[in-house]
């Protein structure tokens, strides 16, 4: 068995770390990952994502740094963003994905890749945004599905982690893992891995090495990212959802008629 991993991480905010602050930056769960490899194997890391990336993005401005690394391990986890935008558009969506996974298998790279879970219900969002962000999570979720049957690899299903479920797995925004969570998500795909039939020690579950959370930069978080952030995604998303809802809601009465 070979005793290196070159691992190149594509995706946005999570895989780049936000949420698990460590002292000079961001740390994360593909961080967490690479050092659990490192237990047992030479391992050379490159994280190529950007917070805020969506598949188009990551197509454009992550795969050639990625290939450049010549992986032998790459994790493609994106798309929660593009979902989250007015020009949704899950037919691009899958064409940029299929195109990363193609082209990181191509040079013999075991993929890793994702289905998502419902956002809406961690983040508490009402009805009106949840139902149309579920089915475009879903839309989502089949297009993983077309990767992984087309490309193979490992996968990890976030909806079968009862975690995701537990406040504490989220920073104060909902959005990104807080280091439990980070922590929580690389000893999952760690698991996956050693299915697989690699060989090493997990990533601790037990914080350490990070930043501990306080109230203060939790606000400062909010104030700086989290406000703006709900406020760009409001005005991107929130009249497009209201235009669902009405039309939705208003043919559910009819439909039941028509039932009658």
């Amino acid at each position: 068995m070979a005793r290196y991993v070159r691992f190149a991480a594509l995706g946005d905010s999570s895989t780049f770390g936000i949420g698990d602050p460590v002292p000079g930056g961001w740390r994360g769960w593909a961080r967490l990952l690479a050092d659990g490899l490192a237990t047992a194997y030479d391992v050379s890391f490159c994280n190529a994502a950007v917070s805020g990336a969506t598949a188009a993005a990551v197509r454009r401005d992550q795969l050639g740094r990625a290939l450049a690394h010549r992986p032998t391990l790459a994790s493609l986890v994106v798309g929660v963003n593009d979902t989250l935008t007015s020009t949704w558009d899950p037919a691009q969506v899958r064409e940029d994905l299929l195109v990363c996974a193609e082209a990181l298998t191509e040079v013999g790279a075991t993929l890793m890749t994702p289905r998502f879970h419902d956002h809406g219900s961690v983040l508490g969002l009402p009805g009106f945004l949840r139902r149309p962000l579920g089915r475009r999570i879903d839309a989502l979720n089949r297009v993983w599905d077309e990767v992984h049957a087309a490309y193979g690899g490992v996968r990890l299903d976030l909806a079968t982690c009862p975690e995701v479920h537990d406040r504490a797995t989220w920073s104060i925004d909902r959005m990104h893992p807080s280091e439990r969570g980070h922590r929580l998500f690389a000893h999952a795909w760690a698991h996956r891995l050693q299915e697989a039939g690699l060989v090493f020690e997990p990533p601790s579950l037990e914080p350490s090495g990070g930043i501990p959370p306080s109230w203060r930069r939790d606000l400062a978080w909010v104030v700086g990212e989290g406000a703006p952030w709900v406020g760009r995604r409001a005005r991107d998303l929130g009249p497009w959802a209201v235009r669902w809802a009405l039309v939705h809601d208003a043919a559910g009465p009819v439909r039941a008629a028509a039932g009658r």
